[in-house]
């Protein structure tokens, strides 16, 4: 829901702009590497919520998934039902988790499997700004947004660059290849944009810009990667 003041201070089309720029439309096909002679690695970001429906600088908060969120996981969970699924990662945080329960509540092998929880695939921190409008900043200054959302080195005050982020996930990346390798298993894991930003980094090799300018949607669709 958008604040009603905001409307008393930009016309209607400035906010329409400002809206579109911020809902995730340019979002390319995402990849899927599935050789079933190979362990193969499944990601996907959690649902819409609240906050994303707010444009709101979520973070570390723990919003709730909206019911267009509980949606877009249900689709996931018809992609996912056929799946060979061995083992389940999520974030430490309630929309991860929510969405990994409903993504594979259609796969009869998988949704009784143990989620196992893990801080370092979290959303990126953004400090002081969460709880902000990321609506409100587009409108009074789309530069300094740009610089906090997409620079890969920049920090918001007190929180997390993606550079940072990308070297946690990384770290949680070593750690499960040699899980898989060892065990080849397949692997179902939820989490968040920033997040996904440092698996499609570390499997698709992408520069430093690539990965601070890609976008994952909210739900519905799944990356696959074969080990």
């Amino acid at each position: 829901m958008i604040d009603p003041e905001i409307f008393a201070k930009y016309s209607k089309k400035q906010i329409d702009d400002a809206v579109a720029y911020l809902s995730y439309r340019n979002v390319k096909e995402l990849p899927k590497d599935e050789n079933s002679d190979h362990s193969i690695l499944y990601v996907f970001r959690h649902g819409q919520t609240q906050d994303n429906a707010n444009f709101l600088f979520s973070g570390w908060r723990n919003p709730d998934l909206t019911q267009l969120g509980i949606e877009q996981a249900q689709l996931l969970a018809d992609k996912l039902s056929d799946k060979k699924i061995d083992m389940l990662y999520s974030s430490d945080q309630m929309r991860a988790i929510k969405t990994m329960e409903i993504a594979i509540s259609k796969n009869e092998k998988a949704k009784g499997l143990k989620i196992f929880q893990d801080q370092r695939i979290r959303e990126r921190c953004y400090g002081d700004l969460q709880g902000t409008s990321k609506l409100v900043m587009q409108l009074d200054n789309p530069e300094k947004l740009l610089e906090y959302r997409r620079s890969f080195a920049t920090k918001p005050p007190n929180g997390e660059s993606i550079e940072d982020v990308d070297k946690r996930v990384r770290d949680f990346i070593e750690d499960l290849l040699i899980i898989m390798k060892s065990k080849k298993v397949n692997v179902a894991i939820s989490c968040h944009g920033n997040s996904i930003r440092g698996f499609r980094d570390y499997f698709e090799n992408l520069t430093d810009e690539e990965t601070a300018l890609i976008e994952t949607p909210l739900g519905q669709d799944y990356l696959a990667y074969s080990i």
